[in-house]
């Protein structure tokens, strides 16, 4: 079996999103039993992350490292057309991923007790982002 669904999330900006509820709620809604959920996100500029869901200061910490690991404004960068935060999001997308997988058993995500889905705004201002779930079973 398979289906396919895509929804929009838009992002306030630079950030971390908690999706798993909106994937959750496809995959209990759709025919796959067993199998798997592929999550696709359509952007260069935000990613995807499977990250622990309970302290929300995880979320806060993994920030703060990538923004020292790419700051915006870095002089090194030559694609700026966009403002400063233009190409460390693209660098912090290439990092990080635009998919992720995850186990369905019982029409559930077969996540791990603290982990959640997370969509990671890179930019600074809003942006509608658009995602594709697949499910395979």
């Amino acid at each position: 079996m398979l289906a396919q669904y895509k929804f929009e999330i838009t992002s306030p900006g630079r950030g971390i999103i908690n999706i798993t509820d909106d994937v959750a709620k496809l995959v209990r809604q759709g025919t796959v039993e067993t199998g798997l959920c592929h999550i696709f996100l359509h952007h260069t500029s935000a990613s995807l992350i499977l990250c622990e869901n309970f302290d929300p200061l995880v979320q806060s910490d993994l920030e703060a490292f990538m923004l020292r690991l790419v700051p915006d404004g870095d002089p090194l960068f030559k694609h700026t057309e966009e403002g400063p935060d233009d190409m460390p999001s693209h660098v912090r997308s290439v990092l990080t991923q635009n998919f992720i997988v995850v186990p369905v058993t019982q029409h559930q995500l077969d996540l791990g007790r603290w982990q959640g889905i997370y969509l990671w705004e890179h930019r600074l201002r809003s942006h509608l982002r658009k995602l594709t779930v697949t499910l395979q079973g």
